[in-house]
């Protein structure tokens, strides 16, 4: 049992750096090239920090583990909003500006709905489900990076990284192929090592997967929203997270899917329905409602939110271990 937390631990470990060194070799080359900072955020930073869940919910479907493949997907958004979110507006609510979240907002909400539609009519998810959260993310990218480029005053323009110092290409390059190779070995252990431990003390993957392995997958926009506070930017971590929860509807959805289509795991059951379909989905839909109308409607963060969702997801994963 110990060799098995230990390795799961490595596991999360290599995700981790694997992602660092993976974000700083996209960037170090877009900047070689000259492209534009917002874009480099847009996509590479973005993507980057997203990757463990790709890896992670590619691997599980491909080894005929849907359930961590399923259940990473929801909890990382569930994890990014109440719990990452939800530790900077606690501590730092602030401004935010509402025109900047409409399209990211709307972009999640449209996929969210189009997932639990599939999810509460067919309880399966097959490959032109996959396909089509795919061709979402694409949209997705397209519309974002030209309204980018149309409104250069509503980039970011303080990054939450510290200034790197220019590489070589060789560099970045290495970077970015050793970091991509030990994000795939550290998915390879959490996989492994969390169905292994989920066996073993008799909890069901997708609980293991909803929680701890969603957390752990998670730790890469812990860390870009802890800098962020650090920095006195507690607003920019809730456009961070709306992002990352986006990637992981259509990115992470729509690979895991393409690759091995599965049925939505059946961990336990509430009131004669699936217990993922009555508190999994609308526990995300919950989050991210309590997240982001507040801030659309009135351009700012409040503390109470931030304690609200902290509740929320502490509630939420004490019913996991306990179905």
């Amino acid at each position: 049992m110990l060799s098995k937390v230990l390795l799961f631990a490595v596991g999360l470990i290599l995700l981790i750096k694997g992602g660092d060194w993976f974000v700083d070799g996209a960037t170090g080359i877009a900047r070689r090239f000259h492209l534009p900072e917002i874009l480099i955020g847009a996509t590479v930073v973005s993507i980057g920090t997203t990757l463990p869940e790709v890896m992670v919910s590619a691997t599980s479907a491909l080894s005929g583990h849907g359930e961590i493949a399923y259940g990473n997907a929801i909890g990382s958004i569930i994890c990014n909003t109440a719990l990452i979110a939800a530790i900077t507006v606690a501590i730092r609510p602030g401004k935010v500006d509402k025109s900047t979240l409409k399209v990211p907002v709307s972009f999640f909400f449209v996929a969210a709905v189009i997932y639990a539609a599939v999810a509460y009519t067919m309880g399966y998810f097959s490959r032109l489900f996959g396909v089509t959260m795919l061709l979402l993310f694409v949209i997705y990218m397209i519309v974002t990076v030209n309204q980018m480029k149309k409104n250069p005053q509503d980039s970011v323009e303080d990054s939450v990284e510290e200034p790197v110092q220019e590489a070589s290409l060789g560099k970045n390059i290495l970077l970015l192929v050793i970091g991509a190779a030990v994000i795939a070995v550290g998915a390879d252990l959490l996989v492994d090592n969390g169905t292994l431990l989920a066996q073993a003390i008799g909890v069901p993957e997708s609980v293991i997967a909803i929680t701890l392995v969603a957390l752990g997958t998670s730790l890469p926009e812990l860390v870009t929203a802890i800098t962020s506070l650090a920095k006195g930017h507690g607003a920019l971590s809730l456009g961070n997270v709306i992002g990352a929860n986006i990637f992981n509807m259509v990115l992470v959805c729509g690979i895991s899917v393409t690759l091995a289509p599965f049925s939505i795991p059946v961990s336990s059951i509430i009131m004669g329905m699936n217990s993922s379909l009555v508190l999994d989905v609308p526990v995300m839909f919950l989050v991210m409602l309590l997240l982001t109308i507040p801030a659309l409607l009135r351009g700012k963060l409040s503390r109470v939110q931030g304690i609200l969702l902290l509740l929320i997801y502490a509630i939420f994963c004490c019913i996991q271990f306990t179905l």
